[in-house]
């Protein structure tokens, strides 16, 4: 097989490269190669509305399996990519099948972080990050009364929201001080573990886990302090580790990710990285080099890679943009609150529709909206233009953030 450009990874990056080329008039041949046997759908409703049953795969599908047949765009599906040759341009497969590629654009995305303690391989622990990861939990379910969630991030929360929603009793493990300490403020943490709570969330913070416990299945979580909970399944939510040790292997720049310039070029002749395993300098970040973890990422540096490709100059600059759904609670994030030195509460928190807005150097360098659209798109503006409003005004939510 060989394809003038060839894109590794079947998440939201790798489709919307597939879909810009053709959009911009490409015409040469395009092969989309992914581990998955499905063909390129929405990973975000995974642990949001297709775990808690809300939403079918069917409607996760990012193009229906026609849409790419049109466009001829060959889907290689149920391979893994393990080698990268630069100087031949081709890649293997876990299977020995060899690739040939003009352009090579790597959208491989990451894989879920395995705990590192005793019993993590048992039966009944589960990680989320694909649709089998997913349908695995939820063919479990039914004989499931308590399940220990690890890892209070997003994925984790949206996993205990979800597990709520089906009637499952949740343990929630934090080993930080609150939730959400990676990427939010204490005011935004403080809500979503009252929310929990409320829920019939069992809430731990400050734990550590110290194994798991079970023969072949498990039955238990060991903490730090000896005391045991006992469960019927454990969700770890603690991260993913970027799929990046092919394009390390041959010779890129990078760690944590594959390193990028501002069109997605590694530093490999001819290879593109996009989305979760591409670290890139951000301006939205201070200028540091940074991954992102989103859809709004993986979309926009595909469409930067494939506009590179047809020649145009183009570069990556897109304020960055997340949400979670949790219960009733919408929550829109714009820019990043990394390094922030005030944070600004405008609306009341017990009215479930708030909004923290950060500054760092007296400038607005993100917004947590929960259940506050308007926030989210007028704050945006803000982080854009990196706005230096007065906080007083800010904290006023009579005032609309358009007027600033």
């Amino acid at each position: 097989m060989h394809y003038d450009i060839l894109i590794v990874g079947g998440g939201h990056g790798g489709a919307q490269a597939a879909i810009a080329l053709r959009q911009g008039g490409y015409a040469g041949s395009i092969g989309l190669v992914t581990e998955e046997p499905e063909l390129p759908y929405e990973r975000p409703p995974l642990s949001k509305d297709y775990l808690s049953g809300a939403k079918p795969f069917e409607r996760m599908l990012i193009r229906p399996p026609a849409f790419w047949a049109e466009r001829e765009v060959a889907m290689v599906t149920g391979r893994r990519v393990v080698a990268v040759e630069p100087v031949a341009r081709q890649v293997t497969t876990q299977d020995g099948t060899t690739i040939g590629y003009g352009e090579l654009i790597w959208a491989a995305g990451g894989h879920a972080r395995r705990l590192g303690c005793g019993g993590a391989d048992l039966a009944g622990v589960h990680t989320m990050r694909s649709r089998a990861d997913a349908d695995r939990l939820m063919a479990e379910l039914p004989q499931v009364g308590h399940a220990v969630v690890i890892g209070g991030g997003y994925i984790g929360l949206e996993a205990a929201s979800a597990l709520r929603t089906r009637g499952v009793a949740v343990t929630l493990i934090e080993a930080a001080d609150r939730v959400l300490a990676r990427v939010a403020g204490e005011a935004l943490s403080r809500f979503y573990e009252a929310a929990h709570r409320t829920q019939g969330v069992d809430l731990r913070l400050n734990t550590a886990v110290d194994c798991l416990l079970g023969d072949t299945r498990v039955e238990g979580v060991r903490l730090g302090d000896g005391s045991v909970i006992a469960c019927d399944l454990v969700v770890v939510g603690i991260g993913i580790v970027p799929a990046v040790a092919p394009l390390l292997a041959a010779g890129a720049a990078g760690g944590d990710g594959a390193d990028v310039d501002a069109q997605g070029r590694t530093t490999l002749p001819h290879v593109f990285a996009i989305g979760d395993c591409a670290r890139h300098a951000n301006r939205f970040a201070g200028g540091g080099a940074i991954r992102l973890e989103s859809v709004q990422n993986a979309n926009d540096q595909a469409t930067v890679a494939a506009k590179t490709i047809l020649g145009q100059d183009v570069a990556y600059d897109a304020v960055p943009w997340f949400w979670s759904d949790q219960y009733d609670l919408k929550l829109q994030t714009v820019g990043l609150s990394t390094g922030h030195d005030l944070a600004v509460v405008r609306g009341d928190p017990a009215d479930r529709s708030f909004s923290v807005v950060y500054f760092r150097d007296g400038r607005v360098v993100a917004l947590d909206c929960v259940n506050r659209v308007k926030d989210y798109v007028q704050g945006r503006k803000l982080v854009e233009a990196g706005a230096m409003p007065d906080a007083a005004r800010v904290a006023d939510a009579g005032v609309a953030l358009k007027e600033l």
